[in-house]
């Protein structure tokens, strides 16, 4: 039944798609759709404009028209489903595919280094584990139990060289893409880590482009669906590979 009230509405030409909107509406009214903010159903948005604030590009707004009504046991429905396809683990492919095995290692210590021909010495490996992906490793990891967290933005190691030898080393690393990616799914993922793991410090490595902002925002709202205070520091890569901002998010 359609009724005249307050809905949001969305500026196609104004949202960037950094998804920060998402996790801000406790309804899940909004996704991150081929790139763009747009709204599920209307009757899942209470009109409320919880997510205005969010918006670092003024693309959300809202308005009052014509729309379904909001329906609260509807988007209970649509939450507990939501929840339970979240909960489903990834399977291993088929074809045998290492994606989900579990792994630590140790990158080569100097002793073992000096057995590598000089021309293999160069530039050495920094990652202790597998898998790497944020929706692929489970929250009860092993390497993940007391870790400094290096969470990155999967662009930022095309465009930072030394990202092995200046961030990963002593650290667990956490890959993913906000605008691309589940923004619910990874706020339970990350939920779930903090719960399961006892993290000492997050450091979220990001991309300069607006897209990559909503990253951190996603590892605060996960830590604080788990109830955790641990300080994020979060440092903003330029696209010509510089350091553009250091800063605490706490």
């Amino acid at each position: 039944m359609k009724v005249k009230r307050k809905i949001i509405e969305i500026d196609e030409n104004l949202c960037d798609g950094c998804g920060q909107c998402v996790p801000a509406c406790a309804e899940g009214a909004i996704q991150i759709i081929d790139g763009k903010a747009r709204l599920v159903s209307e009757r899942y948005c209470d009109g409320l404009g919880a997510c205005l604030g969010e918006c670092p590009t003024g693309a959300l707004r809202i308005v009052e028209r014509e729309a379904e009504d909001f329906d609260e046991h509807a988007v209970e429905e649509y939450l507990k489903e939501k929840e339970k396809t979240e909960k489903e683990e990834i399977p291993t492919l088929a074809c045998g595919c290492p994606s989900t095995q579990i792994q630590s290692f140790a990158p080569e210590t100097s002793c073992e280094e000096a057995n590598i021909p000089k021309e293999q010495t160069t530039i050495r490996s920094s990652l202790s584990h597998w898998p790497v992906q944020i929706r692929l490793v489970p929250p009860t990891a092993p390497f993940l139990k007391g870790a400094n967290l290096l969470v990155v933005a999967d662009c930022v190691p095309v465009a930072y060289p030394s990202l092995h030898s200046d961030f990963l080393k002593g650290r667990v690393v956490l890959v993913g893409c906000p605008k691309f990616d589940d923004v619910e799914d990874y706020i339970k993922r990350f939920a779930d880590i903090f719960k399961a793991a006892d993290i000492k410090s997050v450091t979220a490595l990001i991309m300069e482009v607006p897209c990559c902002s909503g990253l951190p925002i996603i590892v605060k709202r996960g830590m604080e669906q788990a109830g955790k205070d641990i300080s994020i520091e979060q440092i903003i890569i330029g696209r010509n590979g510089e350091i553009i901002k250091k800063s605490s998010l706490n």
